[in-house]
């Protein structure tokens, strides 16, 4: 057995929580929408067609915000397709992922289910084939209250009042050779400054992202992040991060350890960003905006499930729908847990993404929808991460892994709400084979009790939940847990995430 030690003070505070640190990400691309949030053929369907049994699901999840409609279908995607009487709209292509896109869901319809899951629209404008103009006219039709061609037409349409969107993202990995209208870091972040002057003078009371990295690994990072910041400092208020983890040829060791390079990632462009404040001589600070993250077999999709062929265009094919085992589950769980500790810069995260598509959460056409293992980590942190990420002190034994060296056996991050007396705990075993005792010191929380533990871990780390065995993986309590003098002690099972609520009394 492994020990670690944990010691929590609320007075050492990294930050308060943003609750958009729970968003999540709804794409066109696969099943995502269509058999996923909408399928007007379905026993549950609403009278607007959309599922009401993942309206349900969505909102245990806890999501605070969903960022919309992409991803890389945003790069090339003409908004105006999407509003005005569904009949009129035109059937497109969708080049990023290689399908057909019929338009019958857009900003009205999306709008909508938002209001009935309860969560903030994130929305994405084009600047991969598109640029300033678009991205003004959309402003104008979404905020604009009346009075103009643009929002006297959202009104024609349907919406009287503006929907009011406060957070924008400037366009979708423009670093990737990938993307539709890729652009050099310098290119892209004058085209981005320029678009989000215009944002500005259209509605001063906006929220901007501009792209950075689509992942630490490429060939740019870094100085895409300090080039394109150069040009858009003054501009904007977040800068993106996205980061996907896979377990890779049978290393379950370094995948388990996945939060470092999260960590590392962040740290990396916090660095940047405050360099290029410095060097502007600016008293403005830039946050993070993680909006795209998860656990994603990238490889598998490309070997396997990637779609081809100049006349096969399928309308909602199943891509990227990952089965996730226990193992997934764990990191995830991970990072969220990393998310949290950078609660201070990271202020909006977008799990990528919530329905089908490598989702917590599954459908079946005319059949069931069902909670997959990450399901459980994100609805629990989301419900009991309140108030402020302390800092806290972690000594934990050490395991060698082959990408990412020397980690901790056990990773761990603290929240405390002081209005309710709250105080959360989420903790991760990364050993494969040995059980971890952690002992947690309360003394600075004065009395408290302990109100859950739920531990997820399961002898079979490759268990899933999945169509014939919906249930097969979930959270279970952990009896282990027990209160001395000043001090918590906790069994953590291996490969194993584990949620702690405690409360003063």
């Amino acid at each position: 057995m492994s020990t670690a030690r944990l010691t929590l003070d609320p007075h050492f505070q990294v930050g308060a929580i943003n609750r958009r640190l729970f968003g999540s990400f709804v794409e066109h691309l696969g099943r995502c929408v269509y058999d996923g949030i909408y399928e007007p053929g379905h026993p549950t369907a609403d009278p607007e067609g959309f599922r009401e049994d993942v309206i349900d699901l969505v909102k245990e999840l806890g999501v605070s915000a969903i960022r919309y409609p992409g991803g890389n279908f945003v790069s090339g995607f003409r908004w105006e397709d999407s509003v005005g009487p569904r009949a009129e709209r035109p059937t497109r292509l969708d080049l990023a992922w290689h399908s057909t896109e019929t338009n019958q869901i857009g900003l009205h319809e999306f709008s909508s289910w938002l209001e009935k899951v309860g969560s903030e629209l994130m929305l994405a404008v084009n600047l991969g084939t598109r640029g300033v103009a678009e991205a003004l006219d959309l402003l104008e039709y979404a905020n604009l209250g009346n009075g103009t061609a643009l929002a006297e037409q959202r009104i024609k349409n349907g919406k009287r009042d503006a929907f009011g969107i406060k957070m924008w993202c400037l366009g979708n990995e423009m670093d990737g050779p990938w993307q539709l209208g890729h652009r050099s870091a310098d290119d892209y972040g004058k085209i981005a400054s320029r678009t989000a002057k215009g944002m500005r003078q259209l509605d001063p009371s906006i929220e901007l992202v501009v792209c950075g990295s689509s992942s630490a690994q490429m060939p740019t990072f870094g100085e895409w992040e300090r080039v394109v910041l150069g040009h858009t400092y003054d501009d904007v208020d977040y800068i993106s991060c996205h980061a996907y983890y896979e377990e890779k040829d049978g290393d379950l060791g370094s995948f388990l350890a996945s939060g470092v390079n999260m960590d590392r990632f962040i740290e990396s462009v916090v660095a940047t960003a405050d360099h290029v404040k410095a060097v502007n001589g600016s008293d403005k600070t830039i946050n993070i905006s993680f909006d795209e993250w998860n656990v994603w077999y990238i490889d598998r999709f490309e070997g396997v499930d990637k779609i081809t062929g100049i006349d096969n265009w399928p309308v909602a094919p199943r891509l990227l729908e990952d089965a996730y085992t226990v193992a997934d589950a764990v990191v995830f769980g991970s990072l969220l847990i990393s998310l949290l500790k950078h609660a201070d810069r990271v202020t909006s995260a977008s799990l990528a993404q919530l329905v089908n598509v490598i989702a917590p959460i599954m459908t079946e056409p005319n059949g069931p929808a069902w909670r997959q293992s990450t399901f459980f980590p994100f609805a629990l942190t989301s419900r009991l991460a309140t108030g402020v990420t302390l800092e806290v002190k972690l000594e934990a034994d050490s395991y060698d892994t082959a990408v990412y060296g020397t980690v901790p056996l056990v990773d761990a991050v603290a929240t405390h709400d002081a209005t309710s007396g709250a105080t959360s705990v989420f903790l991760v075993n990364r050993s494969q084979t040995e059980d971890a005792l952690i002992t947690i010191d309360i003394a600075a929380l004065g009395s408290v009790g302990i109100v859950d533990v739920q531990t997820l871990t399961d002898a079979d780390v490759y268990a899933a939940n999945t169509l014939d065995a919906r249930d097969r993986v979930g959270l279970a309590a952990n009896a282990s847990a027990a209160v001395g003098t000043g001090v918590v002690t906790l069994t953590l099972p291996p490969v194993s995430w584990t949620a702690l609520a405690l409360r003063t009394e």
